[in-house]
């Protein structure tokens, strides 16, 4: 074995290939179907979008497993941990069956250039298909079209919500980003689109790939009454629903759009009312409005764009605080820092600034400085995330809550903290 400790691995394959992201199919679906990956054994179930894909697949695993299925989850980035990416039945893969995993990867590869996310998804298929599942749930990691989890043909293709992220690869409009996410569709298998306001061209995709599109608002739909809610299409429905357990409105239109997808597949995974009404009462995903213990309210959210950051201050509104919202806020270079601010600064009272960790970070004087032209409260820079959010913590009071976003490495370096 190349190496028997996982960061070894992890560090080892970050220098592998020469571009960080390198988007396309050739090399990631050669090697896959030297591993035999290609035509899986279980229903496939890929997720797509800007926002709102973790909590799709957070619920899709849970109630597909309430349903009595073997599931397994692909997700990333990671917060803590690397394994948290690959989950059977909700349990995170040891160390040692990952590194068995990449050694197969890397044994089948030869002398092919594999980047540090296509390394890790050909290791995710190679575990669930020697896991006796029924059903995987892939998140996409950029785009769609050309993601490694691509190489797998879905059952069943879900799209979240479509707005502007990561533009240098996917386009500058709503028009090309989603032409890229509506690459995981395909011919004959139905897609499911839960933003209500899509570009057009996720239509057209599926009209010349012969996918059968389900649009939200016109296939199917969702209302909220009080702390319960009810989901129709057609002659499906589920009336008297419990609220999912993530935080925010916009978990309703993930959830609408999760309970299309498994109505499109109902003779293949069969789940009923209480199947859905357990699994999102206990569906959990770390970094979504989550809230921490301490002196005070605390609340992380992994928000890294201007739609992301409408949700949170959305949510953010949707509860106020009965003192200060005291905002620790650092985020990546290459993200629409600007938007972000305009979208949630009338929800946070006092600013604490820093760079996190990632090689990518916005450094904490651009970052000063561009908040010293758009917002009127207070602002403090620091040298860390953690030192912000000391600090922050030092000056809430009891009735004060204390909010961390801009990225997940802004939110894992708090959770950190916590563990």
């Amino acid at each position: 074995m190349r190496f028997d400790k996982l960061d070894d691995w992890l560090n080892w394959q970050q220098t592998l290939h020469p571009h960080t992201i390198e988007l396309g199919l050739e090399r990631v679906g050669e090697v896959a179907r030297r591993l035999g990956l290609t035509r899986p054994d279980y229903k496939v179930i890929t997720v797509a979008g800007t926002n709102g894909k973790g909590s799709c697949v957070a619920m899709l695993e849970s109630i597909l497993i309430e349903a009595g299925y073997r599931v397994g989850s692909y997700t990333s980035p990671h917060l803590l941990r690397y394994n948290e990416r690959v989950r059977v039945q909700r349990e995170v893969i040891p160390d040692d069956a990952l590194c068995r995993a990449f050694e197969l990867v890397d044994a089948a590869r030869g002398a092919i250039s594999l980047s540090y996310f296509e390394f890790g998804t050909l290791a995710a298929m190679h575990i669930f298909a020697r896991s006796a599942l029924d059903v995987t749930v892939l998140e996409v990691g950029l785009g769609g079209r050309l993601d490694a989890v691509n190489v797998q043909d879905p059952d069943v293709a879900l799209i979240t919500s479509i707005d502007l992220d990561h533009t240098e690869w996917l386009g500058d409009n709503r028009e090309a980003i989603g032409y890229e996410k509506a690459g995981i569709m395909r011919a004959g298998r139905p897609v499911v689109c839960g933003d209500p306001d899509p570009p057009t061209s996720i239509g057209k995709q599926a009209a010349a790939a012969q996918a059968v599109l389900y649009q939200l608002g016109r296939d199917f739909s969702y209302r909220r009454d009080g702390n319960m809610w009810a989901w129709q299409s057609g002659p499906w429905h589920y009336d008297r629903l419990p609220l999912p357990a993530l935080r925010g409105e916009v978990q309703l239109q993930n959830a609408s759009t999760v309970l299309m997808s498994l109505s499109c597949i109902a003779d293949q995974l069969s789940v009923d009312a209480a199947h859905i009404r357990s699994g999102l009462q206990k569906v959990v995903l770390a970094g979504r409005f989550q809230r921490l213990p301490g002196p005070v309210e605390i609340i992380v959210d992994i928000a890294h764009n201007p739609a992301g950051a409408r949700v949170f201050a959305s949510t953010l509104r949707a509860s106020p605080s009965a003192g200060r919202t005291h905002g620790v806020f650092a985020v990546l270079a290459d993200k629409d820092a600007a938007n972000m601010v305009e979208a949630v600064r009338d929800a946070i009272d006092c600013w604490y600034l820093a760079a996190n960790r990632s090689e990518r970070a916005l450094p904490v004087g651009e970052l000063r400085a561009l908040l010293t032209s758009k917002v009127a409260q207070p602002l403090q820079s620091f040298d860390s995330v953690a030192e912000a959010y000391h600090a922050a913590c030092r000056a809430a009071s009891a009735a004060d809550r204390v909010v961390v976003f801009g990225s997940a490495f802004t939110v894992a370096e708090v959770l950190a903290l916590h563990v």
